[in-house]
């Protein structure tokens, strides 16, 4: 594939990155997005995101612009997907990157008269592409296969360092609920995250309540619980089977919130999540526990400070990753023992 000669390359004034569904997807793709603006200093660039992903790109320094695909409210059915091709071919764009492989948004971006179509290609929409990157191997991480979309245009990649951009309030609101629930500046905290889209990519209750406990004990440090709003419930129960009272921040945070509160943390343990990569993108101190999902393609990536755990069940016939949405017992999950946390947790807090 031909490099962006420089010519060309000056010609490239309005560029589009239709970007993925899920936070940490999303995540994955800011190193590709850094590498965009690097090369295209002055060039507009807009990103289009679902609604839930506004926060992960909203402050980043490398976009102009957040156009936000909201497909069950203001571009829900066929008379929706009409308006937005309408209003992307307003806004004249050279090329489009696309990050996300859907046929249905391949098909808005072409139909908008966009010339540069750039995917990685696949039978469905193959066709609509002007720049087919070769499909990725399974086991190159996502922040790869970001990057290799871009390359195709010449760019080069400048670090593969996640970014999640805060404002002071965030940074201020952190301060005062950390000191509302009597952890003072500077003071040693962990923070449990216990929440996933997938119920066995969780790793029991119990296990996090223990792992409180016992991070309480050794470490004399308080514990907070995060999550998102569906996660209320299961904070409560892991804070109900603890010794001592940790502080619920699940349901109380924005993402940017989260990510201000995670960046002082001394340790952050979490299942395979979207606040699992915030965290690491802060430089948090990181214990990531998988279990049917794959690190190498999903894990947390960069030069942060983490550590992955997961372990084979050693059922007959139970492989990971496995990707079973029906699996009823989670053994993957459950072959990670406490102490298998605590023994990384030592080499991060000694």
């Amino acid at each position: 594939m031909a490099e962006v000669g420089r010519a060309e390359k000056e010609k490239l004034k309005k560029i589009l990155i239709v970007n993925v569904n899920w936070i940490g997807d999303v995540l994955f793709s800011t190193p590709a997005i850094r590498a965009l603006r690097r090369h295209y200093p002055n060039a507009h660039i807009a990103c289009m995101i679902v609604p839930r992903c506004r926060e992960v790109l909203e402050l980043n320094p490398n976009i102009n612009e957040l156009i936000i695909y909201d497909e069950k409210g203001e571009y829900k059915g066929l008379t929706g997907k009409m308006r937005l091709i309408s209003e992307l071919k307003a806004r004249s764009f050279d090329i489009v990157f696309l990050f996300h492989r859907s046929l249905t948004r391949t098909l808005m971006v072409a139909l908008s008269g966009i010339k540069e179509r750039v995917g990685i290609d696949n039978p469905k929409r193959g066709f609509l592409l002007s720049r087919k990157v070769l499909p990725q191997p399974p086991d190159i991480h996502k922040v790869e296969q970001f990057l290799n979309i871009v390359k195709v245009t010449g760019v080069r990649d400048n670090g593969k360092d996640m970014e999640v951009h805060v404002s002071k309030s965030d940074e201020a609101f952190a301060e005062s609920f950390l000191k509302s629930q009597g952890i003072k500046k500077g003071e040693p905290f962990a923070i449990l995250n216990a929440g996933g889209n997938w119920d066995m990519k969780r790793w029991p209750a119990e296990n996090f309540a223990e792992l409180g406990n016992k991070l309480g004990k050794e470490y004399g440090m308080p514990v907070v619980l995060t999550g998102a709003g569906k996660d209320v419930g299961l904070a409560e129960k892991i804070a109900g089977m603890m010794k001592k009272k940790p502080v619920i921040a699940a349901g109380t945070t924005s993402l940017r919130q989260l990510a201000s509160i995670m960046k002082r943390a001394a340790l952050v343990v979490s299942n395979d999540s979207g606040p699992m990569h915030i965290a690491v993108s802060q430089g948090a101190k990181t214990i990531a526990i998988f279990g049917p999902t794959d690190p190498k393609l999903t894990g947390p990536y960069g030069s942060g400070r983490y550590k992955v755990l997961q372990k084979s069940s050693g059922k007959p016939g139970c492989k990971i990753p496995c990707y079973n949405l029906r699996c009823e017992d989670a053994l993957c999950m459950k072959a990670v023992s406490v102490d298998d946390v605590m023994r990384e947790a030592e080499g991060f807090l000694k």
